[in-house]
Parts: structure tokens; sequence; C-alpha cells
């Protein structure tokens, strides 16, 4: 399980990045509020996850001010993923059995394993999503499928050159 996990957010950072970056490319959807505000939801959500893995607090109102500008969200998508990256390399199976216990989490808990499938899942399904809105206002989605990722697992190249 450990190894499917990180897996999937390696893939989960690389197709982030390539989104973010196609994203970056196009004026109108950097600043469309329609994709703002799905790639900020994404964030928070996997940003949740993280910090309640990792036991730090999650302040709801400081985490739900969207970034002032693009550049600004990218890092924080940037950040986060290496959060993610290291936290996963260091941790053992053990460390996946451990349960979460929030009011946020639906039922009151899950297991460490079952939010980061949760935190892939849900990026997925907005990505399918923003990648409609990019090629709505003209641009075009990158190929992010797992199955390509795989065969040469390319880490995350974030836009302005952040990894």
């Amino acid at each position: 399980m450990l190894t499917m996990l990180r897996d999937l957010n390696g893939h989960k950072g690389h197709a982030n990045a390539a989104l973010l970056t196609e994203v970056g490319r196009h004026p109108a959807a950097a600043s469309d509020p329609e994709m703002l505000r799905l790639l900020h939801h994404v964030l928070l959500a996997n940003r949740f996850w993280l910090l309640t893995v990792l036991g730090e607090p999650f302040d709801v109102e400081q985490e739900s001010l969207a970034a002032p500008t693009f550049e600004a969200l990218v890092a924080r998508y940037a950040g986060t993923q290496s959060r993610e990256d290291t936290w996963l390399a260091n941790a053992t199976a053990g460390d996946l059995d451990r349960t979460l216990a929030s009011p946020l989490v639906p039922g009151g808990g899950c297991t460490v394993a079952q939010a980061f499938l949760q935190v892939s899942l849900h990026s997925h399904g907005h990505r399918a999503q923003a990648a409609s809105r990019l090629r709505h206002v003209g641009g075009t989605p990158p190929a992010t499928d797992f199955i390509l990722w795989l065969a040469t697992r390319p880490r995350p190249t974030w836009p302005s050159g952040r990894e």
C-alpha cells in the first residue's frame, strides 16, 4: 500500500504541476475566477489532509484565503506537495494505519492511508474539471494519465522552475 500511495502522490504532484503550467500559459485561464476558485478548493482540501496527517493545526479561516497571485497559488501547491513527498518518503506501513480523528472528516475519522487516497482521488476529479475549463478559455490541457506517468515517473515541474 505504501508503494502505491507514493506512486499516486508522485503522479498527483506531476499532474498538478503540468496543469498549473498550462493554466499559467493562458492569461484568460490564470485570471478566470471559476478556474482560480477550483484550483484553490483542491489546494485547500489537500492542505487539510496534509496538516491533519502531520498533526498540525488547520486554520480554516487562514487556509480559506485565496492566494493573492497565480504565482503564490503555484508556490503553495509546490510547498504542499514537497511536504507530502517528504512525509511519504519516511513513512512506514504502520504509519498508514494510524487513525485520523476530526469533526471535519465525514464519519469522524479515517486512516492515514485513506486520507492520502482521498487526496489523490479528489485532486484527480477536480483536475478533470479544470482541464475542461482550460479548454473552454482556449487552452490545451496536458496529458496527465497515471499510466503515462508510470513510464518515466517525472518529478513535478512547477511553473517558474519551482520543484
